[in-house]
């Protein structure tokens, strides 16, 4: 009512405005704030009838002002506030960005300039003349199934660019004996300019196989943020994966990377890498982390590898969880020049030949709660280019089964050799070739406390030997849990 007696005063002023001679059509102030108010309104309410305007266009929502708005939820003193419409703004939010339709992008022609497209791949005569046609933004390379011959490199230079095939069934084959990779991505201007990155490219899904002459699988230079997952890279005379100088936050996921000539994983100068969920079998090395900082390797296999497993350098900051890492020719996992600190911990370290964990160069690292079983040479090994090292909460052991012995495979502990500031604390040592513990050479502040050592010395061949051999060493040893007989005694 309030609101009605309001417009009829407006009306009646306006007639009276109308009605008077020319010189005497003045209004007050608020008769004119009310006379603007009221022909907006006219306005509006024109063109909502007409179709041209919508009352979400225009900020108005009608409703009462005394019921609550039960569809929208939104309490009633809000009602009149500018709440959009949803279908309208859906509306000119699509006008305004300009959706494309994905099949209109997908490009079978010249590279263009301009936003992120879909190429079909199977459209081209050649694979490399695909990847010409990813524009400057960059899009997804879609590989059809099928097995692509390759006689030199494919070369991909844009960012922002994710290469996707059709699982193992699209196979690319490296057919060159010069050691060309399979694949190479970089910057266009790298080869000039050292310092050149792009960025974001993404490998998933698709094949990559070599020969004994051919070179790495993919070689990826100057790649920040590359991740990829799914792959299946074997059988190259290279690495099968090389990432040199791929900084920022590279990735590796997910993917089986074997029977490579070199490493199966190579990175050269890399930063917060995550390396997750991969198989690595039958590689020269599985992973090699060089010049670089933050390496966070999760969950991975390894197995049978011709020299070593892991082998970081020159590297800090990182963690080695969770793996299994079985039966390499040397040693499963190498520290050295100038590594500090480095976890590793949690990881199952099995019947590797050549040793376990060897810290050669390494320093304020910890190895903690890893399963040594029938390492058959210096499960732990801290040289004299290492020190202030805790090892604990780990086990050594050999194949027993409770009863009896699995299989007569022989089981190594710690060795310590011209080092200084180690703890040894927490573990178990069973079922040795030798002694729990062996010190060559100075060795200076050693804590050894708190661990469980029995049946040791299974290879004596009658001969009673000490639980620990720790000649010439500074060492506190206290509360260690010692089998008094041999098996040699027994």
């Amino acid at each position: 009512m309030k609101h009605a007696n309001q417009t009829d005063n407006i009306l009646g002023v306006l007639a009276s405005w109308r009605d008077k001679p020319a010189e005497g059509r003045r209004l007050t102030k608020a008769q004119s704030r009310k006379g603007r108010l009221l022909t907006s309104f006219l306005f509006i309410g024109m063109l909502v009838l007409a179709g041209d305007l919508s009352t979400a266009d225009c900020g108005l929502q009608i409703a009462d002002p005394r019921v609550p708005n039960r569809q929208s939820e939104i309490p009633y003193r809000w009602a009149q506030s500018e709440i959009p419409n949803p279908k309208s703004e859906i509306r000119r939010l699509s006008a305004r960005a300009e959706i494309p339709n994905p099949k209109s992008e997908i490009r079978n022609g010249p590279a263009v300039s301009g936003r992120p497209v879909v190429v079909d791949a199977s459209r081209y005569s050649d694979l490399q003349k695909a990847f010409l046609a990813v524009p400057e933004g960059g899009g997804l390379v879609k590989l059809p199934p099928g097995d692509f011959l390759l006689t030199r490199p494919l070369i991909l230079t844009r960012e922002n660019t994710r290469i996707e095939g059709a699982g193992a069934a699209t196979h690319l084959i490296n057919r060159n004996k010069e050691s060309q990779p399979a694949f190479i991505i970089r910057p266009a201007s790298r080869l000039s300019d050292r310092q050149a990155r792009i960025w974001r490219v993404q490998l998933a899904d698709f094949r990559i196989s070599g020969n004994p002459k051919s070179g790495d699988g993919v070689r990826a230079e100057g790649v920040n943020e590359i991740y990829i997952h799914g792959m299946s890279v074997d059988h190259n005379g290279g690495h099968g994966i090389n990432l040199i100088d791929c900084y920022e936050d590279p990735r590796i996921c997910d993917s089986i990377i074997t029977y490579n000539g070199d490493a199966g994983l190579n990175i050269l100068s890399g930063h917060d890498i995550v390396v997750n969920g991969n198989q690595f079998e039958e590689n020269r090395d599985a992973v090699r982390c060089i010049d670089s900082f933050n390496l966070c390797m999760n969950g991975n296999n390894l197995d049978d590898h011709l020299r070593h497993g892991v082998v970081i350098e020159n590297t800090y900051g990182s963690v080695l969880s969770g793996n299994m890492i079985e039966e390499c020719r040397g040693t499963a996992v190498v520290l050295d020049r100038d590594c500090y600190g480095i976890t590793i911990s949690a990881n199952v370290i099995a019947h590797n030949s050549g040793g376990g964990v060897d810290l050669r160069d390494a320093w304020g690292c910890a190895v903690s709660a890893n399963t040594f079983t029938i390492v058959a040479q210096r499960a732990v090994a801290i040289g004299p280019g290492s020190g202030r090292i805790t090892v604990t909460g780990n086990n050594f052991s050999n194949a027993h089964i409770g009863p009896g012995v699995k299989r007569d495979d022989p089981a190594t502990g710690v060795t310590l050799a011209h080092t200084s500031d180690v703890v040894i604390s927490g573990n178990v040592f069973t079922g040795l070739a030798a002694e729990a513990i062996k010190a060559e050479g100075e060795c200076k502040r050693i804590v050894i406390v708190g661990n469980a050592m029995s049946d040791l010395s299974r290879s004596a061949l009658g001969r009673a030997t000490p639980a620990m051999d720790l000649s010439g060493a500074e060492a506190v040893v206290k509360d260690n849990a010692v089998e008094k007989e041999s098996p040699a005694e027994q």
